[in-house]
C-alpha cells in the first residue's frame, strides 16, 4: 500500500518523579508544635509561681466574659466612658463608674484554692512517708461545705487509742505529728473534735462517759499536734461529740466511728464560730464590781460555804 513505507517513530516520554517533602511542610507543622509547647509550659510555670490573689483575678478575667455572655449581664459597650467603647455617645464626661470587689467572695476563692493545695500537699506527705502511707486506710480526706475535713479513724484491728482512754498510740502520733506542720501553710484555723462508738461506759452519763473520752481524745490530737510543729493559736475550736455522730451506713457499735475529725475551716465558717463564741450584748454589766455581790442560791441540805472573792486565791 502507499502508506506502508512511512516511518514509524516512538516518542518516549520521561515521568517527573515527586521529591516527597521537598516544600518543608512538615517542619513548618514541627514548628508550630514546638511553639504551642512552649508557651503551654510557660503558662503552667507562671500558674505555680502566682499567689492565691493572682490566681482569683485570672480566674475572673476568663470567667466574666462567659458569665456576661450567659447571664446577659453589663458589657463594655454600657459603659459612659468616652472611651472607644465606652458607651452610646462619646461625647459624655461622666466616666466610669467604680464597683468595690465582692471581698467575701474574694476571700471563698482563696479559700478553695488554699484548701485544694492543702489537701493535693497531704496526699503527696501520705505517698512520700512509708509510715502514713500504710496507715492509709484510716485517714478520710475530703472537702465539705465547712472547709477540708480530715478524719483520722479507728479500726477494729488497729485502734488509734487505748481501749477506754485517751492515751494515744504510736501510729495516731505519726499521723498527727506529721500533719501538725503543714496546717502552718495556711492561714486557716482549725477544729479539732473526738466521736466514739455507741458502746456506753457501766455508770452511763452520770461518770465518765463517752462524752468526756471524746472530749479528752480530741484535747490529746491536739496536744500531739502541736508537738509535731502546729501552731497553738490555729486551734480555735476542741470538742467532744460523743457517739452522736456515726458514720454513713454504719452501725453505732462500728470500731469506724471512733475517729478524729479534724476541720480546716474556711472564711464562713470560721466567721460563724467567732461569732457564737463572742460576748452576747443581751446580758451585760455595766459595772464589773457588780459580780462581787453575785452569789449562787443555796442548795438545800448544803451546809453554808465562804463565797471565793478576787483577793482569795483559786
Amino acid at each position: 500500500m502507499k502508506h506502508e513505507n512511512r516511518p514509524i517513530v516512538l516518542v518516549k516520554k520521561r515521568k517527573h518523579k515527586k521529591h516527597e517533602g521537598s516544600h518543608g511542610s512538615w517542619k513548618i507543622a514541627y514548628a508550630d508544635f514546638m511553639t504551642a509547647m512552649m508557651a503551654f509550659f510557660m503558662v503552667m510555670w507562671l500558674i505555680s509561681i502566682a499567689n492565691p490573689q493572682e490566681l482569683v483575678q485570672i480566674a475572673d478575667y476568663f470567667k466574666t466574659p462567659l458569665k456576661v455572655a450567659l447571664t446577659g449581664g453589663q458589657r463594655s459597650s454600657d459603659s459612659d466612658s468616652p472611651f472607644p467603647g465606652g458607651g452610646d455617645d462619646p461625647t459624655q464626661k461622666k466616666g466610669e463608674v467604680h464597683k468595690e470587689p465582692n471581698i467575701d467572695e474574694q476571700k471563698r476563692q482563696l479559700d478553695d484554692i488554699r484548701l485544694n493545695r492543702l489537701r493535693e500537699r497531704l496526699d503527696q506527705l501520705i505517698e512520700a512517708d512509708p509510715r502514713l502511707k500504710a496507715l492509709r486506710p484510716h485517714l478520710i480526706i475530703n472537702l465539705v461545705d465547712q472547709g477540708l475535713r480530715i478524719q483520722i479513724i479507728d479500726s477494729q484491728n488497729r485502734p488509734m487509742f487505748k481501749t477506754g482512754s485517751a492515751e494515744v498510740e504510736p501510729y495516731m502520733r505519726d499521723i498527727l505529728r506529721a500533719i501538725g506542720p503543714v496546717l502552718n501553710d495556711i492561714p486557716n484555723k482549725i477544729s479539732l473534735a473526738g466521736h466514739t462508738d455507741d458502746i456506753p461506759y457501766a455508770n452511763g452519763d452520770r461518770g465518765y462517759s463517752n462524752w468526756e473520752l471524746s472530749a479528752d481524745r480530741a484535747n490529746a490530737s491536739r496536744r500531739e499536734l502541736i508537738i509535731g510543729g502546729l501552731d497553738g493559736a490555729k486551734v480555735l475550736r476542741v470538742v467532744g461529740m460523743a457517739d452522736t455522730m456515726k458514720l454513713k451506713n454504719r452501725g453505732g457499735d462500728d470500731a469506724v466511728n471512733r475517729r478524729i475529725s479534724l476541720l480546716v475551716l474556711n472564711h464562713d465558717t470560721e466567721a460563724e464560730i467567732e461569732k457564737e463564741n463572742a460576748e452576747s450584748d443581751a446580758a451585760q454589766v455595766s459595772d464589773p464590781a457588780q459580780l462581787e455581790h453575785i452569789t449562787a442560791p443555796p442548795v438545800p441540805g448544803a451546809s453554808a460555804v465562804t463565797p471565793v472573792t478576787s483577793s482569795q486565791p483559786r
